[in-house]
Protein backbone atom coordinates (compact mmCIF):
# COMPACT_ATOMS: atom_id res chain seq x y z
CA UNK A 1 0.00 0.00 0.00
CA UNK A 2 1.35 3.78 -0.50
CA UNK A 3 2.99 5.31 2.28
CA UNK A 4 4.48 8.21 3.25
CA UNK A 5 6.06 9.17 6.13
CA UNK A 6 7.21 12.99 6.63
CA UNK A 7 9.76 14.08 9.21
CA UNK A 8 11.73 17.56 9.98
CA UNK A 9 9.13 20.02 10.96
CA UNK A 10 9.62 21.32 14.48
CA UNK A 11 9.91 25.06 16.30
CA UNK A 12 11.74 27.25 14.90
CA UNK A 13 12.23 31.32 15.03
CA UNK A 14 11.70 33.44 12.34
CA UNK A 15 14.24 33.77 9.78
CA UNK A 16 15.68 30.24 10.22
CA UNK A 17 15.94 27.23 7.98
CA UNK A 18 14.10 24.04 8.19
CA UNK A 19 14.13 20.76 6.01
CA UNK A 20 11.70 18.28 5.76
CA UNK A 21 11.72 15.03 4.23
CA UNK A 22 9.00 12.59 2.84
CA UNK A 23 10.16 8.62 2.42
CA UNK A 24 7.66 7.19 0.45
CA UNK A 25 7.10 3.22 -0.49
CA UNK A 26 4.19 1.03 -2.21
CA UNK A 27 4.08 2.90 -5.44
CA UNK A 28 6.85 3.54 -8.01
CA UNK A 29 8.35 6.56 -6.83
CA UNK A 30 10.57 6.76 -9.57
CA UNK A 31 7.69 7.62 -11.91
CA UNK A 32 5.70 9.68 -9.93
CA UNK A 33 5.13 13.43 -9.30
CA UNK A 34 5.69 14.22 -5.65
CA UNK A 35 3.99 17.25 -3.97
CA UNK A 36 3.85 19.12 -0.77
CA UNK A 37 1.32 21.10 0.99
CA UNK A 38 -0.01 22.74 4.15
CA UNK A 39 -2.71 23.57 6.01
CA UNK A 40 -2.82 25.73 8.96
CA UNK A 41 -5.91 25.76 11.24
CA UNK A 42 -9.00 27.00 9.86
CA UNK A 43 -7.54 27.38 6.55
CA UNK A 44 -7.93 25.44 3.21
CA UNK A 45 -4.61 22.79 2.68
CA UNK A 46 -2.34 24.67 0.19
CA UNK A 47 0.08 23.03 -2.52
CA UNK A 48 3.57 24.52 -1.47
CA UNK A 49 5.71 22.87 -3.86
CA UNK A 50 5.23 20.04 -6.51
CA UNK A 51 8.22 18.26 -8.69
CA UNK A 52 8.00 16.57 -11.74
CA UNK A 53 9.02 12.38 -11.54
CA UNK A 54 12.58 13.41 -12.81
CA UNK A 55 12.78 16.28 -11.11
CA UNK A 56 13.47 18.52 -13.70
CA UNK A 57 10.38 20.71 -13.56
CA UNK A 58 8.95 22.33 -10.07
CA UNK A 59 6.43 24.35 -9.56
CA UNK A 60 6.02 26.90 -6.08
CA UNK A 61 3.12 29.35 -5.17
CA UNK A 62 4.20 33.00 -5.09
CA UNK A 63 3.74 32.91 -1.16
CA UNK A 64 6.81 30.52 -1.29
CA UNK A 65 8.70 31.21 -4.42
CA UNK A 66 12.22 31.88 -3.68
CA UNK A 67 11.86 30.66 -0.30
CA UNK A 68 11.44 27.16 -0.70
CA UNK A 69 13.12 23.98 -2.67
CA UNK A 70 11.47 20.81 -3.41
CA UNK A 71 13.72 18.14 -4.45
CA UNK A 72 13.83 14.16 -4.83
CA UNK A 73 16.39 11.03 -4.44
CA UNK A 74 14.78 8.47 -6.54
CA UNK A 75 17.19 6.38 -5.27
CA UNK A 76 16.49 6.54 -1.51
CA UNK A 77 12.50 7.00 -2.47
CA UNK A 78 12.50 10.52 -0.63
CA UNK A 79 11.66 13.77 -1.42
CA UNK A 80 12.35 16.92 0.52
CA UNK A 81 11.44 20.24 1.27
CA UNK A 82 14.03 23.06 1.39
CA UNK A 83 12.41 26.16 3.26
CA UNK A 84 14.57 29.49 4.45
CA UNK A 85 13.58 32.87 5.54
CA UNK A 86 10.51 31.23 7.75
CA UNK A 87 7.92 33.36 8.34
CA UNK A 88 4.96 33.06 11.05
CA UNK A 89 2.65 32.68 8.23
CA UNK A 90 4.32 29.58 7.76
CA UNK A 91 3.18 28.24 10.83
CA UNK A 92 1.64 24.51 9.58
CA UNK A 93 1.19 21.13 9.53
CA UNK A 94 2.93 19.73 6.53
CA UNK A 95 1.99 17.12 4.11
CA UNK A 96 3.35 15.39 1.25
CA UNK A 97 1.67 13.78 -1.28
CA UNK A 98 1.38 11.99 -4.91
CA UNK A 99 -1.74 11.21 -6.88
CA UNK A 100 -1.82 7.25 -7.91
CA UNK A 101 -4.12 6.23 -11.03
CA UNK A 102 -6.05 9.57 -10.13
CA UNK A 103 -6.62 8.93 -6.20
CA UNK A 104 -4.69 11.40 -4.06
CA UNK A 105 -2.15 10.13 -1.35
CA UNK A 106 -1.55 11.91 1.77
CA UNK A 107 1.22 11.19 5.16
CA UNK A 108 0.22 11.96 8.14
CA UNK A 109 1.84 15.11 7.93
CA UNK A 110 4.60 16.83 10.17
CA UNK A 111 4.27 20.03 12.37
CA UNK A 112 5.93 23.46 11.57
CA UNK A 113 5.56 26.34 13.75
CA UNK A 114 7.38 29.08 13.35
CA UNK A 115 7.49 31.76 16.48
CA UNK A 116 10.20 33.94 18.61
Amino acid sequence: QVQLVESGGGLVQPGRSLRLSCAASGFPFSGSAMSWARQAPGKQREIVATISSSGLNRNYPASVKGRFTISRDNAKNTVYLRMNSLEPDDTAVYYCGCNIMGRPYWGQGTQVTVSS
